[in-house]
């Protein structure tokens, strides 16, 4: 047990005058020259880029299965434990006398929005039909793709993929950073998340990499989000009339889809940000988690039902008994194309191992966001918010929008109007299915301002958390002409990678440069791990032995105005 109070001070050398007053200049010009070089090589050198990219993507992929299973198990387990034991569960995060900002509906509808909401409306459909098709279960032959007795398995899959392993890897990175920043009074960036085991050397270099690599870590994160939203925002805008943004081919958004996508995007975002978390991104929030409730009662009372709820209680159960396995289980090739054993290792690879790299790259994004709208709220709290609600709600989306899909297609006669078009239009296939050209358009047209809502809320979330951290955890007002570099570069990175993939190929180019940035960020993340319990169990010690464990000093949260 400590017999002294914690680290209460950790002093990051910011400029005092110029462009760059109140920034740490190693963080913020380091990170914008990594983000600019990526740009300017995936424009200027494509073919090289992508070679190299994919050769190190691959790699990552196919060799780090055990790293990416053991640590997000260990993400879920260190959350969970921390929230079940008594004394560290009610641990506030922040002093005794604070009280969470927001209401709960808003802080729900911020975390949500801000997270997963644009991930899920693409794969709340997509990803239980795909798996319905083929998931590790007709890999095995213990079910058969594309028929009734696999419903269920997609459901599992799919919530393996978007239940508490997703959320527990923010809920992680979020509660350690609202810890250290509201208890200890800790600037709110990532390095400060590290003080129990690192000290004070984290104001110096190994602070300032560590912040480097949670910059560009979100950046790609956040690109990989935007770009499946830009391809469904195209899908989108096409279903309701307007022409000439996709590729005759292959269906794919194409260079004048991209640019206009991304100008909307990133304008409305830009400003939404400049007005700060208080005012443009929670009335953003509000709305659209106002708009998905209205979308998904649609599915409720005209979709398939029935079918969904047998899917959403039948489908939570079998994840429920499945978890202690999925959680650690890691398919091993045996080196033989087209066996069973190696099928397995690269259905994972691609699905799971992506998965959790993708997460990890949202991470210090979405962590860095929940600690910013958390503060007052316990650790126990804030592990139901961040981990159990979000996980509830992520299963009853995809259980009612994917389960009309597959049902519409099992037992309907929608043949293959849904199953055949690209991932981010199935969404918009099934809707005009189900009410016909005319209340479809309709219906399609809430869908795209829901998604351009989650999309703005993303990106202004992103552009003003990345901020914070290049400002050592103050998102004050001088911080406004780098949220203007921030929306623009990550409009860049977005646009680049998906042209420079060209029609089909963008959305790949991007999952390869996320899957890189997220290895490094994924072992702050264990040692986060480790700083989180060793402080909120030394707390409870210092509690009971009359030791101070929390800062004097108030910490205020400063909206950008």
């Amino acid at each position: 047990m400590s017999s002294k109070p914690p680290l209460m001070e950790l002093p990051i050398a910011t400029a005092d005058h110029g462009f760059y007053s109140g920034f740490s200049i190693s963080v913020a010009v380091v990170s914008k020259i990594i983000i600019a070089a990526l740009v300017i090589w995936a424009i200027v050198f494509p073919e090289q880029a992508g070679r190299i990219l994919n050769a190190i993507n691959s790699f990552i992929l196919s060799h780090t299965a055990y790293w990416y299973i053991g640590i997000v198990a260990l993400f879920v387990l260190t959350c969970s434990i921390l929230a079940v034991i008594p004394a560290t569960g009610k641990l506030k995060l922040g002093l005794e006398g604070d009280e969470p900002e927001f209401a709960r509906f808003s802080w729900f509808a911020m975390m949500f929005g801000a997270a997963i909401g644009v991930g899920m409306l693409t794969w709340a459909v997509a990803e239980p039909v795909y798996h319905f098709q083929n998931n590790p279960d007709v890999i095995a032959g213990t079910a058969t793709g594309s028929s009734q007795d696999n419903v269920i398995n997609a459901y599992k899959w799919s919530y393996l993929h978007w239940g508490v392993q997703a959320w527990g890897c923010y809920c992680l990175t979020g509660m350690a950073m609202a810890f250290f920043s509201y208890r200890r009074g800790l600037p709110l960036t990532v390095r400060s998340s590290l003080t129990p085991i690192f000290g004070k050397a984290l104001s110096g270099t190994l602070g300032n990499l560590i912040d480097i690599v949670a910059v560009v870590a979100t950046i790609l994160g956040v690109a990989q989000a935007l770009g499946f939203g830009v391809e469904q925002f195209v899908a989108g805008m096409t279903r309701i009339g307007i022409g000439g943004l996709t590729d005759a081919d292959t269906g794919a958004a194409n260079t004048l889809g991209v640019l206009v996508s991304i100008f909307i995007i990133m304008a409305a975002s830009t400003a939404s940000a400049l007005s700060g978390v208080g005012k443009g991104i929670k009335l953003l929030s509000n709305l659209n988690l106002i708009l998905s409730f209205f979308l998904l009662g649609f599915f409720l009372l005209f979709g398939s039902t029935f079918f969904g709820l047998e899917a959403l209680f039948m489908g939570t159960l079998e994840y429920l008994i499945n978890l202690p396995t999925m959680l650690f289980q890691v398919f091993r090739s045996d080196g033989v194309e087209g066996s069973v054993a190696s099928e397995l290792a690269n259905w994972q690879s691609a699905w799971s191992v992506f998965y959790w790299a993708w997460w990890v790259a949202f991470a210090p994004f979405v962590g860095l966001f929940l600690a910013r709208i958390s503060k007052g709220r316990s650790i126990r709290e804030f592990v139901i918010g961040a981990m159990i609600m979000p996980s509830i709600m992520c299963f009853i989306w995809f259980s009612f929008a994917g389960g009309t899909a597959i049902d519409l297609t099992l037992n309907g006669d929608a043949g293959d109007a849904i199953f055949s078009v690209p991932d981010g239009d199935k969404i918009f296939a099934m809707v005009i299915y189900m009410l016909g050209d005319h209340w479809g358009w309709f219906m399609s047209v809430l869908v795209v301002v829901l998604l351009l809502t989650y999309l703005v809320t993303t990106a202004d979330s992103a552009v003003l958390i990345v901020n914070t951290i290049n400002a050592a955890g103050d998102e004050g007002p001088k911080a406004r002409p780098h949220i203007y570099f921030w929306g623009i570069a990550l409009g860049a990175v977005v646009a680049a990678l998906l042209i420079a993939g060209g029609p089909g190929g963008g959305l790949k180019a991007i999952q390869t440069a996320m899957v890189i940035g997220a290895f490094p960020f994924s072992i702050v993340m264990v040692l986060q791990c480790v700083s989180l319990v060793k402080a909120a169990w030394s707390d409870t010690k210092r509690s009971k032995a009359g030791i101070q464990s929390t800062t004097d000093v108030a910490v205020d949260v400063i909206s950008a105005e």
